[in-house]
């Protein structure tokens, strides 16, 4: 939390100034250009930019515990390995956008909201709180809640992941009680003004926040207190399709407001697709069934064979240069600079918060849990059908290079029964299989939790495989974990291990294999 000790840095430092200083000097603060106080929306389009955003900054490290993807080099790198990079804040993006980016400018957006009885902008302002806490203890398990954001502050106690979840919970209550509303300066015009995910549409906010809270109550699934009936009428009361999924645009007209996979961003060029995700999806794992998203969503060698890279191996391996997978916008080496991307991985390509499709796969496992195997079949259908069409809408968003996928290639593929099954033959397997797909690229944080929930490598009982089928850890995993897999990232170190040691060393937060401690919410 060292925004907090900065913010009295420069409190003690003002004072100075007015002490010793001229009082003219003071009187910028009158200056209209620069003004004190803003409109209570203009807070607004900045967070929505980084709840969208903010998740795939630190997905170029969680990506690569979920082996969504590998970076070659000359050594296995840290991350490969399920370790973490001491002394850095690699893997803590979402921890300084929660505590700053967002941080006080939220606490001012929710004041004025308040203040100003505009119950939609209150709304959307705990559906931000919400996800920030979500996606913050998700990560890094304990994390700062009660005394966060207080500037008279110098230290900061760490919550349990026990109440950050029912924070989440009590926020999303909240959020709908407040969109539901229509008195008071609720205004459509005036929200929309900043909204760029939604318009000002408090409806589909409402849907927003019942998927959030159908995530959060399946994430219970180990604890005796899961109740999948619950998760079940969340969702059905959250996105309808996918034309509700909040999806952030990319103008791409300079660096900062371009995708942040683009290549001209340059954050993932050297980065490959892994032998596991190609597995589920060029029939290795399923009966030999070829998923036509495999040619729209990864990218082929140059030779035009889709391939991945064994993480366990130096470099490409034994690869030849054309068998090596190109980068991720569909060229060799560093290339595609200036020319047509793929999928999400585009200048202008939308990603998203939360979809449709993603809700439709957590629908039918808690249906599965419950015994429902006809709601859980359908629901498993629905969320492939729907990622089928936003694959295709993605690479539609900036002309892409990858061709539509045709309805005959996706009925040809949704007929084979080893996709497809009857209620009866659906399994574990076939469900979170089928998510990851839905989620590779982007929904870092969901992905992960879902494979930790199954401990990564767990055996579904129905199948007879791994609920992830081909997936397999480091061999070499990082010397701190002590052979364990890595289950949570360290906080952010330049607060944290800086400031805030005191409080960490109460959970256990300087132990050299703290990221390997399991988080609450995956423990029986």
């Amino acid at each position: 939390m060292k925004t907090m000790r900065l913010s009295a840095a420069l409190l003690v430092g003002a004072l100075s100034l007015s002490a010793v200083g001229c009082d003219d000097f003071l009187d910028v603060n009158e200056n209209p250009n620069a003004p004190q106080t803003v409109s209570a929306n203009l807070y607004l389009t900045p967070m929505l930019h980084w709840m969208v955003t903010s998740p795939q900054f630190d997905g170029r490290f969680i990506g690569r515990y979920t082996q969504q993807w590998y970076l070659p080099g000359t050594t296995i790198s840290t991350w490969d390995r399920m370790g973490y990079d001491a002394g850095s804040d690699n893997g803590a993006q979402l921890w300084r956008d929660v505590y700053w980016a967002l941080g006080q400018n939220l606490v001012d957006m929710t004041t004025k909201a308040q203040a100003e009885e505009r119950w939609d902008l209150l709304g959307v302002a705990y559906i931000l709180k919400a996800w920030g806490w979500q996606q913050l203890t998700d990560v890094h398990g304990e994390i700062i809640i009660k005394q966060a954001i207080d500037a008279s502050r110098f230290s900061f106690d760490y919550d349990t992941q026990e109440f950050a979840y029912q924070e989440v919970q009590r926020l999303l209550t909240e959020a709908i009680k407040n969109l539901e509303r229509t008195d008071g300066a609720v205004d459509q015009a005036y929200l929309a003004r900043t909204d760029r995910i939604y318009g000002g549409d408090r409806a589909k906010w409402i849907k927003l926040a019942y998927g959030m809270l159908a995530l959060n109550l399946n994430h219970y699934s180990n604890k005796s207190t899961y109740k999948p009936q619950d998760v079940i009428a969340a969702v059905d009361k959250s996105l309808a399709s996918n034309a509700d999924d909040p999806l952030l645009l990319y103008p791409g007209t300079q660096n900062d407001d371009m995708n942040f996979w683009a290549r001209t961003r340059n954050n993932l060029t050297n980065y490959r697709q892994t032998r596991f995700v190609v597995g589920l999806m060029d029939g290795t794992e399923f009966g030999g069934a070829v998923d036509p998203r495999m040619s729209r969503m990864l990218a082929p060698a140059p030779d035009g064979v889709y391939r991945g890279l064994d993480i366990n191996v130096v470099n490409f391996g034994a690869l030849a240069a054309a068998q090596q997978p190109n980068n991720f916008h569909g060229y060799a080496g560093t290339g595609g600079l200036g020319v047509p991307s793929r999928y999400i991985f585009s200048e202008k390509s939308r990603l998203p918060a939360m979809t449709y499709s993603q809700l439709q796969f957590i629908k039918a496992e808690a249906a599965y849990k419950a015994g429902d195997k006809a709601t859980a079949l359908a629901a498993y259908r629905n969320g492939i059908t729907s990622h089928f069409d936003f694959v295709n809408a993605r690479n539609r968003d900036d002309n892409q290079t990858p061709t539509q996928i045709t309805t005959a290639e996706r009925d040809a593929f949704l007929a084979n029964p080893n996709i497809m099954p009857t209620a009866a033959g659906l399994t574990l397997t076939h469900i979170m299989s089928q998510k990851y797909i839905a989620q590779w690229g982007w929904a870092h944080v969901e992905l992960w939790m879902d494979m930790r929930r199954y401990n990564y490598t767990n055996i579904d009982p129905a199948s007879g495989k791994q609920v992830f089928p081909g997936f397999t850890p480091p061999v070499n995993l990082f010397g701190d974990n002590g052979g364990k897999v890595a289950q949570r990232i360290r906080p952010r170190y330049n607060s944290e291990y800086i400031w805030n040691v005191p409080a960490l060393d109460a959970i256990g937060g300087r132990a050299i294999d703290f990221h390997t401690k399991p988080l609450w919410i995956t423990q029986p």
